[in-house]
């Protein structure tokens, strides 16, 4: 869809770029972050075809709904969501706003001809991501979905490692993701802790960027045996007005009310490739230990290679020598990896959590500049979401259960 925004030319030197003009819906914290990468990429691209623009933010807060005005240059702000959607001068609106709201946000832009990027998982349950995917598809507009782990120049790189065949033939997969931001049992009840607001918990929170991070290097998942725990029953009642706010990184007090958790903290599977390997999933947001431990090992019959968040910048490497006893090797990340020079020159200089942000808002950018599908978008979502079902499935008969396309091309 065309509108003034997008039509506008920016500045007068030799290189034309298009404006693109940017709605966040929803301006907590990845709100912030992409309203932040959106300011940061004409400072860190200097060969893009566009620059984008701020245009209109809405939070029902109304002092984050302010800060969009006063902090970040946002053109409008306001409570109302459908006024960014609506905006005439919007060409990509951005969902960061609780899971349970992403259906009506996703299917509203669509609807409007806007190119719409959400954060995972779109939607709070399996059936949310079918719609959402249907909405995108029948308006033909363009999608994406916030899987930045993808987006690490040295996952990048094992990527190409293991497409070009460097480790061998797949055999094993172990991929992860283990946080403690719902270790505390004083955490305060937030939306992400109940299922009416939240949708499913650790599931839809974090092992989706693990399995999609399998789904990117190794291809589908044909079927899988999981389990699911809630270990965390109740949690405090949020304070309103409290220093704690509802954030799950708050903290309530000893004695105030609680209520309960109404979605799991912990979800484990076992699981078959279409390519043959063999694989598990974990997740947790109780685990006490690693903090922000999204990572995987990746195990071939030439060698292995594993990642984690933690180690942003290092690569685990292993080549098998005829001896087998090379061991594995630290690659550091640096300007000869994907977008990583255009942060920091060198090698060994490190990137962090919101540049990944960055990289994945400026490659969406460049689809929906040159007319093209972005991946990830609401097909990889859609891929995470029959695992999701499959998993809970599989919970309910205590067998293995295959998982099945959610939205044949047919259907959609």
């Amino acid at each position: 869809m065309s509108t003034p925004v997008a039509q506008e030319r920016a500045g007068s030197g030799a290189r034309a770029r298009r404006t693109l003009g940017v709605g966040v819906v929803g301006f907590g914290w990845l709100g912030h972050a992409h309203a932040r990468s959106m300011l940061r990429i004409p400072t860190l691209f200097t060969d893009r075809d566009f620059d984008p623009v701020l245009v209109a933010c809405s939070d029902p807060v109304g002092a984050l709904a302010q800060d969009a005005l006063d902090s970040f240059g946002f053109r409008r702000s306001g409570a109302e969501w459908e006024r960014v959607i609506e905006d005439p001068e919007v060409d990509i609106v951005v969902v960061a706003a609780p899971n349970m709201l992403h259906v009506e946000l996703v299917e509203a832009a669509a609807q409007a001809g806007k190119a719409v990027f959400c954060e995972k998982p779109v939607g709070g349950t399996p059936q949310h991501v079918v719609r959402a995917a249907r909405a995108a598809r029948a308006a033909g507009v363009i999608s994406g979905v916030g899987y930045n782990y993808r987006w690490a120049p040295l996952v990048q790189y094992a990527r190409e490692l293991i497409a070009a065949g460097e480790l061998g033939e797949i055999t094993n997969y172990r991929g992860r993701f283990f946080s403690m931001y719902g270790s505390d049992p004083l955490g305060p009840l937030s939306w992400r802790f109940q299922q009416e607001e939240g949708g499913y918990g650790v599931t839809s929170d974090l092992l989706s960027h693990a399995v999609d991070m399998g789904h990117m290097l190794l291809g589908p998942i044909t079927r899988v045996l999981g389990t699911t725990a809630t270990f965390i029953s109740e949690r405090p009642l949020p304070r309103v007005g409290g220093s704690d706010s509802s954030s799950h990184y708050g903290r309530g007090v000893a004695g105030d009310p609680t209520g309960p958790v109404t979605n799991e903290d912990y979800a484990g599977l076992l699981c078959e490739f279409a390519g043959g390997a063999r694989g598990t999933f974990e997740a947790s947001r109780t685990i006490i230990g690693p903090e922000s431990q999204m990572a995987f090992d990746v195990y071939g019959t030439r060698g292995a290679a594993g990642w984690s968040l933690e180690q942003l910048n290092e690569l685990r490497l292993y080549r098998a020598t005829e001896d087998r006893g090379s061991g594995y090797t630290t690659v550091l990340g640096g300007e000869r990896f994907g977008h990583h020079g255009a942060f920091v020159p060198g090698a060994g200089n490190p990137i962090g959590y919101e540049d990944l942000v960055v990289i994945e808002d400026y490659e969406f950018c460049r689809a929906v500049v040159e007319g093209r599908p972005y991946a990830p978008g609401f097909d990889a979502a859609l891929a995470w979401a029959a695992v999701q079902d499959a998993l809970f499935r599989s919970v309910d008969s205590g067998r293995w259960e295959d998982v099945v396309d959610l939205l044949p091309a047919e259907a959609a």
